[in-house]
């Protein structure tokens, strides 16, 4: 008993930054635990009894009597990443968890179980979650998480590990399914820290600290795919419409200015037109397109329509205007349409009841009949 606590004193002269982080880890969930609970369920009520005491001197007897060769079976050493929790005659020794460095037990009598206390990694397998809206996806994460409390880690649960990774699949299924398709794939860190957050409530009585959560990877039906895709297409068309009709709003109210300047110096079209021949000429094209304004060729055909009435005779304009004041007053007689030249068709000979079968000669003879009367 005395060496193990001597090597204590020892061990804590010279401490590592990693020993000093993960013992100030250790003392803040001790802390906390003394916090919640009075008592320590870990520790033992009572104390060791006559049989212990006895077996734990023999022990000590024997180490004693066997030197050099006993401390083969007594010094123990464990690296600065682990930590060492020893059990004396199934009853946990306080002072918690040994190491990092050269600790001594007593054979026959203590059994001690490493602890790695570095990070690790676990990733979540794919799970199959109905969200809130009814999509079924299929989401996979990754958890970081370490031991803070070696001593919890080995006294309160059987499997930390196995434990802490179960609970991140529950966990990860049960927050994914209070939220829609459209959360899960936008607000990914308030994913995470709610899974962080309800991950250290359920493994801190175990001594596990999780240190990160990230969603990895979210899969949704090929179908659903498809329609998130023509839906996407569909809204960026619209907006590709409505940034096209405001272009257009904003290019006609351009040339509207535009052609107010243009009115109020009629040298500017002139101008307008020299650029255009420019930039026709600078392409290497041998067509040029000469603009005629439509107002002049109207001036044009007003001016010749003038020209020849002026070039008419007063008689011959006289009559002129007779004759046009008889058309509006005697308009012209539609002619009457000649008569068809196509003779109808004669209607179908009535059979008589009874006499189903006709001779020629009395067919012959009714058309005569059926002409004579046409004529």
């Amino acid at each position: 008993m005395t060496l193990l606590l001597s090597d204590k004193e020892c061990s804590e002269g010279s401490l590592t930054p990693l020993t000093q982080a993960l013992e100030s880890e250790d003392l803040k969930m001790g802390s906390q635990k003394n916090n919640n609970n009075s008592q320590d369920p870990i520790a033992c009520e009572e104390g060791p009894g006559v049989c212990s005491m006895a077996l734990t001197i023999f022990s000590l007897f024997l180490i004693t009597v066997t030197l050099p060769m006993s401390l083969f079976f007594v010094v123990k050493v464990v690296q600065e990443y682990e930590r060492a929790v020893i059990f004396r005659l199934g009853r946990l020794l306080t002072g918690g968890a040994r190491g990092p460095g050269v600790f001594f037990v007593i054979p026959c009598v203590d059994v001690y179980e490493k602890i790695d206390m570095r990070s690790q990694t676990f990733e979540i397998p794919p799970q199959e979650i109905l969200t809130k809206d009814s999509v079924t996806v299929f989401v996979n994460a990754i958890m970081y998480y370490k031991v803070a409390n070696a001593t919890n880690a080995v006294a309160n649960v059987d499997d930390f590990s196995g434990s802490a990774r179960l609970l991140a699949a529950t966990t990860l299924r049960n927050v994914l399914g209070t939220l829609t398709l459209g959360d899960i794939l936008c607000q990914r860190e308030a994913i995470a820290k709610d899974m962080k957050t309800t991950l250290d409530e359920g493994t801190q009585p175990w001594g596990v600290m999780v240190e990160r959560v990230e969603v990895k990877d979210v899969r949704v039906p090929e179908q659903l795919q498809r329609a998130m895709a023509a839906e996407a297409e569909a809204a960026r068309n619209a907006r590709a419409k409505v940034i096209a009709a405001e272009g257009e709003y904003n290019s006609s109210r351009a040339l509207r200015q535009a052609a107010e300047v243009i009115m109020d110096s009629p040298a500017a079209l002139q101008l307008r037109y020299l650029q255009t021949l420019n930039s026709i000429s600078a392409e290497n094209n041998s067509t040029i397109i000469f603009p005629v304004p439509i107002d002049i060729m109207s001036n044009f055909m007003q001016c010749k329509q003038n020209q020849s009435e002026n070039q008419m005779n007063p008689e011959q304009y006289h009559q002129f205007q007779q004759f046009q004041q008889y058309q509006q007053q005697h308009p012209p007689i539609q002619p009457i349409p000649p008569p068809p030249t196509t003779k109808p068709k004669p209607p179908p000979a009535k059979t008589m009841p009874g006499s189903e079968e006709c001779s020629v000669k009395q067919l012959i003879g009714q058309e005569k009949n059926l002409m004579t009367s046409i004529n």
